[in-house]
């Protein structure tokens, strides 16, 4: 079997994409989006008629114009795989909760008019406590959360204990943080900082019996990848996982439940609002990182506003 293919018996192999030919073609359980991702899709020349047919519906509000075609990529996913799509909430309600919550809502009342099951759908938000407050709402009224943008422990447990359905560590931008900071042009996985987060996570959810599951995200290489065979999900994108299809290794299992049982016992903590800002204060990744990722995916949407309003034009 190739290194894809024995990766698969142990992990849920997500495409990190909004590329409906590249999902067609390597067929995950899952599909991930973000702003990113859909403002690439959605400029690609495939997608011109989708924009205007769209724009003429919701005629001078480009805000409702990006909602509904990030649903309409979502309900193609869907009609691609077997499993569920992660939609992300416009990141400039990162700090807001109620405003998360309210559009977590309304995405959900689109998807739903759309003949999608709520259970295919998962509502993807900023790992800030205010988006973490936001899922912990969402999840008790049954929307299933994906928080991303995670760097750091404290984010991990506070998401652990408002009961989301899954997040995202985020490897490869820890590692390129790392390199950064330590003026290093080659890392080892074995002294990945981006690596060993998602593994500390993943210890310390097993550990304590958290349903929360561990997706780790934004890889940079198939060795990192695959130091993390085992972990829960892990949404990768299509050039890589043509990588792991023609590798042609063995694959060994890097995390497991019992592996993690077997380990040090972490002790089990749960975080204020106050202690968790205190956490974030102390932590000089995820200070450098959220914001940073939160502008990113905010200068992707308003790319995508640009393109609209090129096109109106």
């Amino acid at each position: 079997m190739s290194a894809l293919q024995q990766l698969r018996t142990m992990t849920t192999i997500v495409a990190d994409t909004g590329d409906l030919s590249a999902i067609a073609r390597l067929k995950p359980v899952d599909a991930t989006t973000n702003p990113s991702l859909i403002t690439k899709a959605l400029i690609h020349p495939d997608n011109q008629s989708m924009l205007s047919e769209t724009m003429s519906r919701y005629q001078g509000n480009v805000d409702d114009v990006i909602d509904a075609l990030t649903i309409k990529i979502g309900c193609n996913i869907l009609e691609l795989i077997e499993g569920r799509v992660s939609t992300e909430v416009d990141a400039r309600l990162s700090y807001d909760t109620q405003a998360t919550i309210d559009k977590a809502l309304a995405f959900m009342e689109a998807y739903q008019q759309a003949g999608v099951d709520s259970e295919r759908v998962l509502i993807k938000m900023a790992a800030t406590w205010q988006g973490i407050e936001a899922a912990r709402y969402l999840e008790t009224q049954g929307i299933h959360c994906n928080l991303t943008l995670l760097f750091g422990q404290h984010q991990a447990i506070a998401c652990a204990d408002a009961g989301v359905t899954l997040i995202s560590p985020f490897v490869g931008r820890i590692l390129d943080w790392q390199k950064r900071q330590q003026n290093r042009q080659n890392v080892p996985v074995s002294d990945d900082m981006g690596v060993q987060s998602v593994k500390l996570i993943y210890q310390y959810f097993k550990q304590h019996g958290y349903n929360t599951q561990v997706m780790g995200a934004s890889f940079r290489s198939t060795e990192q990848i695959l130091a993390l065979a085992g972990c829960d999900l892990l949404t990768i994108a299509p050039d890589l996982i043509d990588e792991l299809a023609a590798m042609d290794i063995e694959v060994p299992r890097q995390l497991s439940p019992s592996m993690s049982m077997a380990l040090d016992d972490m002790t089990r903590v749960s975080l204020t609002q106050e202690e968790f800002s205190q956490a974030y204060q102390k932590d000089t990744v995820t200070q450098d990182l959220l914001p940073k990722g939160i502008d990113g995916f905010i200068g992707a949407r308003d790319e995508l506003a640009q393109a609209l309003a090129a096109m109106r034009s």
